[in-house]
């Protein structure tokens, strides 16, 4: 992209459609704007069809949860907090996809945001009750799925009626003090085919938890550390400064939820400037990484990993996210 694709002048048209309560705390006054020629299925355009009004807070975890969701052709379940996924998975429906999800941190889901890209059935249903939400949000939902969940009136209901497209391209806004930032959205998991760096090559159902990981890991904030297995996640460090640390944070949220990561596979958003990561998913019982690269130490990891018999893939695409 050059300077060419952006205006001199950026011009923006909002309407407002609803003053909240309050914003992300209560002593901050918060409001709604809609720009009316997006038509991207999304929280802010959701059907409510039942619940509390929605606070600043539900709308963006709605809209992280949604947004990642979205990236799987598959069954899917995503539970956010703080716009954080907590647990994801892919099913054969996504009643599993949900049960599997749960179990990767059943604590911090407490109070979070499920998200599913197919309709909300009275067996997925029946189990969300089980527990405090604040949102579910899905692009459908049957008759008996919506009676039983009218028994927690409270809980936002958001239907979307379709799912958005992961790999449309859009610019998207970030305001800051003086001004606004304007980017690319980052629509792609992946450019191109994998690399193998290391003298094993994953297996193929290591390749396919390796792409299913890192494809959370785009959502997750950085610095970001996801473990998966059978295609689902069964720890997650999201936001540390340090990689390490969030690598230390994943393993003990799996540890917490009484979920082994032998056999499992790590995903890191960003290179791995030393190898301290992936001696930590090795004892943690990972076999095998995935990873941007791009490192002037990238050999370093490799022959740490080689020494450890895992298999190791380059993508070349990063996620930072900030």
């Amino acid at each position: 992209m050059n300077s060419g694709d952006f205006p001199e002048e950026l011009l923006l048209h909002f309407k407002r459609t609803e003053v909240l309560r309050y914003g992300e705390n209560p002593h901050q006054k918060a409001a709604v704007y809609l720009d009316e020629r997006d038509r991207r299925p999304s929280a802010l355009r959701a059907r409510k069809v039942q619940g509390k009004d929605l606070s600043y807070n539900n709308i963006i975890d709605a809209d992280a949860a949604f947004e990642c969701v979205a990236e799987f052709e598959e069954p899917a379940c995503v539970i956010v907090k703080h716009t954080n996924p907590c647990g994801a998975s892919i099913g054969e429906n996504v009643h599993e996809a949900y049960l599997r999800a749960l179990t990767c941190d059943p604590v911090s889901a407490f109070g979070g945001i499920v998200a599913l890209n197919s309709a909300l059935t009275g067996a997925i249903a029946a189990e969300l009750v089980k527990i405090f939400l604040e949102v579910v949000i899905a692009p459908d939902a049957d008759d008996d799925a919506l009676a039983i969940l009218s028994a927690k009136p409270n809980v936002r209901i958001l239907l979307t009626g379709s799912m958005p497209d992961p790999l449309e391209s859009r610019t998207i806004v970030r305001t800051l003090a003086g001004g606004s930032l304007v980017q690319e959205v980052d629509n792609r998991v992946f450019d191109g085919k994998l690399k193998t760096v290391s003298k094993r090559m994953p297996t193929v159902k290591e390749l396919a938890d390796l792409t299913f990981a890192f494809t959370i890991c785009k959502h997750v904030k950085s610095n970001t550390i996801v473990y998966a297995k059978n295609g689902a996640t069964v720890g997650i460090g999201a936001g540390q400064m340090s990689r390490i640390y969030s690598a230390k944070i994943a393993a003990l949220k799996a540890t917490e939820s009484n979920l082994s990561l032998a056999g499992s596979v790590m995903a890191s958003d960003a290179f791995m400037p030393f190898p301290d990561c992936v001696h930590a998913a090795h004892e943690a019982g990972a076999t095998a990484i995935i990873q941007p690269g791009g490192s002037i130490k990238d050999q370093d990891s490799i022959d740490a990993v080689d020494s450890l018999d895992m298999a190791m893939v380059f993508t070349g695409t990063r996620h930072f996210r900030h």
